[in-house]
Parts: structure tokens; C-alpha cells; sequence
């Protein structure tokens, strides 16, 4: 029997409005999905989790806003300057239209270049070689491609809502545990609930007396803008430029306890300021948590967001918990998108 506002694993589609929804091991099968996948929203769905931000999510959210303060979450476009896994460099041209008179600008742009929003065509599950909700290579690139979980999907849709900034870098600089945001550091949930608890918040859903909500985003700072200011010119074309096989940043753990938290305290989003947001490479043969929170779950999930401000602000004032707002691009058959986000304590 359920409980009034508890989403029934199997009643398809579920509704955005419950106040409890099942845990990953009460999953449903979805037919014809890999294992682990909660396409739960409907089979025409390109929104997933964002399906939980409702308009009364939303409104009852917008009570964070307390003293009104803004604070950007992009860095520039041309930050990272290379960027890694060989992407473009962010290109801008001026171009005069009227002489002395009227300017246009030009940009080229590779949307996984700097901060950003991995969208749902951006990462597949591997084995099946399906992206989100079914969505098939051919959907993005065939002969025929559809929008199915276009990025302009979340565009027209929205994002807005309530964010916990979890300050992971300064709870381990203060608790002895120094590390390069350069190399593959795994930060495990036990670590991160201590870096929480140390913060006043109780990394439990609410639904288990914590203190994340349904609908909630969750952004975490592991230290990597903060190195990447440190570095020279020549550092950053090292690090950046190498080999894929080579490639080490520090992030989320691909233990099976981050992946249950990770799903089961139903964020609507989850962002961080690490390329990678998980430890990388991935410490498990085959677990790359882009998989289960892009193509399993439907989460958005932001990379290389610039929390440096915020946490500092965040400390200053003593509240960890604010409101986002992000405008991703509205490009029909977008794979992803710079972030635009900003933070309003």
C-alpha cells in the first residue's frame, strides 16, 4: 500500500508532483532499457529529471533568495584557454557592420569547451549504445535525425530551483586531506557527508529526515578552477593537451553508494567545477557515472562551473543552500550547452 504523494514504482508514467519516489533498487524494468535505467516520465519525454521542477518546486524554492546578492557560476567562454579532450578553443570576431557606427559579434563555440551542461545526447550508455529514454545515435546524426532529448527541450522548459553547494576542496584542506584537483582523487560519500555534516547539512533525503529536497540541484567544488588559476600558460597547455589515456581529475567516487545517493535523493540536476565531475578515469571497469546520471536517469549534469565566489560567499554568510537559475542555449538538436548560471543568495 502507498502512502499519500508516493510515486508506485510500476504506475507509468509517475508524476512530478509526489513527495516520494522509489529508490534505485525499487527501480521498475523498463523494456528493451539498459539495467539501471528510470526512463519513468513518459516515452516522448527530453526533460527527465527537470520533470521535477515544478512550478510549486520552484516557487517554494524561490524563498532562498534572502538578500537579493547575484553571483555568476560561468566562467568566460575562453576559460579553460586549451581545453581538454582536444575540444575547440572559444573564438570571437568583431565584425563591423555600419563603420564607426554599428559592431556584430561572431563566436565559435564548442559547448563542452568550458562550463557547461552535458545534455542527454552527450554521453550514451555504453553497452547498449542508447542515450536517454531510447534515444538512438541515429536520432542526432542519421539521415532523419529528431530532437529527442534536445537540449533546446530544457530551454523552452527552464531551469530554476533550490541548490546545496557542498565545499568538498575546503573541508579537505582543513581536514588534512590535501590533494592535486589535477589527479584522480575519489571523493567517496563518506567523505562527502563529513565535508556536509561539517557544513550543517544532512546529506539524507528528506524522505529519511535530511535535508535535501526533491528537485533540489546539487553543486559540488573539488578545487579545480581554483588550480587552474595557479597554473602558468605553458602548465595549462600540458595538462590540457594530454592524451586521453592521461587525462586525471578529481570528483565523485564510482562506488555503488554514490550511485544510490546520487539517484535516490531525486536532484534535479547536479553540477561541479571538476571537467569530469566524477574521479577520473573511472576507478571501476565500466563505471562511468555519466552513463547512469545522463543516459539511466536523465539528470543534467554540469562540468567545470565556477564555484569559487559562491563558496567563499557561502562561508562568509553561513548558508549553503541558494537559489540557481540557468538559460541553456536554445538549439534544436543541441548535444549540450554553456551553462549560463547564476546563484542569488
Amino acid at each position: 500500500m502507498s502512502l499519500p504523494g508516493e510515486q508506485v514504482p510500476d504506475q507509468l508514467p509517475w508524476d512530478p508532483n509526489c513527495t516520494r519516489f522509489p529508490s534505485r533498487k525499487e527501480l521498475p524494468k523498463i523494456p528493451d532499457a539498459p539495467e539501471d535505467a528510470a526512463w519513468v516520465w513518459g516515452k516522448d519525454d527530453s526533460l527527465g529529471r527537470l520533470n521535477l521542477l515544478t512550478p510549486a518546486r520552484v516557487k517554494a524554492a524561490a524563498k532562498e533568495i534572502q538578500t537579493g546578492e547575484m553571483i555568476r557560476l560561468d566562467l568566460p567562454l575562453n576559460i579553460p584557454n586549451p581545453p581538454a579532450f582536444g575540444r575547440e578553443c572559444f573564438q570571437h570576431t568583431i565584425k563591423e557592420i555600419v563603420k564607426d557606427i554599428v559592431y556584430d559579434d561572431t563566436y565559435t563555440l564548442n559547448t563542452q569547451s568550458g562550463p557547461q551542461w552535458d545534455g542527454f545526447r552527450h554521453f550514451a550508455h555504453i553497452e547498449a549504445k542508447t542515450f536517454y529514454n531510447n534515444t538512438k545515435p541515429t536520432d542526432i546524426t542519421g539521415p532523419s535525425p529528431t530532437t529527442r532529448c534536445s537540449i533546446h527541450h530544457w530551454a523552452t522548459h527552464g531551469i530554476a530551483g533550490r541548490a546545496i553547494l557542498l565545499d568538498y576542496r575546503h573541508y579537505a584542506l582543513t581536514h588534512s586531506i590535501p590533494y592535486d584537483p589535477y589527479t584522480t582523487h575519489a571523493i567517496t560519500l563518506s567523505s562527502l557527508t563529513a565535508c556536509a555534516k561539517s557544513q550543517g547539512i544532512d546529506l539524507r533525503p528528506a524522505s529519511q529526515g535530511g535535508d535535501i529536497q526533491v528537485g533540489d540541484m546539487l553543486l559540488i567544488r573539488s578545487g579545480c578552477v581554483e588550480r587552474y588559476h595557479t597554473l602558468t600558460p605553458s602548465e595549462r597547455e600540458t595538462v590540457a593537451t594530454r592524451s586521453h589515456e592521461h587525462l586525471t581529475w578529481a570528483g565523485l567516487s564510482q562506488e555503488d553508494a554514490i550511485l544510490d545517493w546520487l539517484h535516490d535523493c531525486y536532484f534535479a540536476a547536479v553540477a561541479g567545477d571538476s571537467p569530469t565531475f566524477e574521479a577520473w578515469p573511472p576507478q571501476k571497469e565500466g563505471g562511468y557515472i555519466h552513463q547512469q546520471i545522463l543516459a539511466c536517469w536523465g539528470m543534467p549534469l554540469g562540468e567545470m562551473w565556477d564555484l569559487e565566489r559562491l563558496s567563499q560567499r557561502c562561508r562568509e554568510v553561513g548558508r549553503w543552500v541558494v537559489f540557481v537559475t540557468s538559460a541553456p542555449g536554445n538549439v534544436v538538436g543541441g548535444v549540450g550547452s554553456h551553462a549560463n548560471a547564476m546563484a542569488i543568495l
